[in-house]
């Protein structure tokens, strides 16, 4: 099972939702699962695509703010290690239920994390803690409190995701906040022994794709950078 891998290195957030984006219509082109590592060229934070930004702009002091093309809640991007996953309509991680997709994705990285001796576990159920002020019912912080399936360590959420899945493929966006003083380096190495292991996955540097750069430049003027998407509701 041949599976891309891109190292896309540190980018602007506007930029880093552009590509995943972009990916996510390009993947069933691809004829195969991406994987992108990716990191920030400055502090800011992202929030899920049908959240209102009028309920999540007090919950985060970061900027820029930019809503993601994934669901969820507001993320926090100034100490992270972020990941995308996309995979083509015909592949069997597309036919998964986003529960169990979502279960998978972190069973993935709780594995790549015993690999470096950090021991973590699934979240057998969400917790959702009081926080004074806030509204029960608006999605806040994503790494306050967890959801069923969340990643933990002792007890404290340290890998979540969101997922997005139409006729194109299925584009998961993740975030883990390591729990030790880990190198990024190894993390991501033992990600792809994992993935290797659990899912006879081979991989591959992903090719350039100049459709793909056209694509993900057309969608950063386009869209992510603009106010007026980014505070459509």
């Amino acid at each position: 099972m041949n599976w891309y891998l891109l190292k896309s290195g540190p980018g602007a957030a506007a930029f880093n939702m552009a590509l995943d984006d972009a990916l996510l219509g390009a993947v069933s082109e691809l004829g195969q699962p991406v994987l992108r590592f990716y990191g920030w060229t400055e502090p800011a934070a992202t929030f899920g695509n049908l959240q209102k930004i009028s309920a999540v702009e007090s919950t985060t002091a970061l900027r820029p703010l930019i809503r993601r093309p994934t669901g969820g809640g507001v993320v926090p991007h100034d100490a992270d290690w972020t990941y995308s996953f996309t995979v083509p309509p015909d592949h069997e991680w597309h036919l998964l239920a986003a529960t169990e997709s979502y279960h998978r994705m972190h069973a993935w990285i709780q594995s790549a994390f015993a690999r470096l001796t950090v021991a973590t576990e699934i979240a057998p159920c969400c917790l959702k803690p009081v926080i004074p002020n806030q509204n029960p019912r608006i999605p806040g912080a994503c790494f306050v409190g967890h959801e069923k399936f969340d990643l933990l360590w002792r007890g404290k959420k340290v890998a979540g995701s969101a997922q997005r899945r139409n006729k194109c493929g299925l584009l998961i966006q993740g975030s883990v906040q390591p729990p030790l003083p880990i190198n990024r380096n190894d993390w991501e190495t033992a990600m792809l022994e994992a993935a290797r292991n659990a899912f006879g996955a081979f991989w591959q540097e992903m090719p350039s794709c100049e459709a793909l750069q056209t694509q993900t430049a057309t969608l950063l003027r386009e869209k992510y950078s603009q106010d007026s998407y980014n505070r459509k509701r």
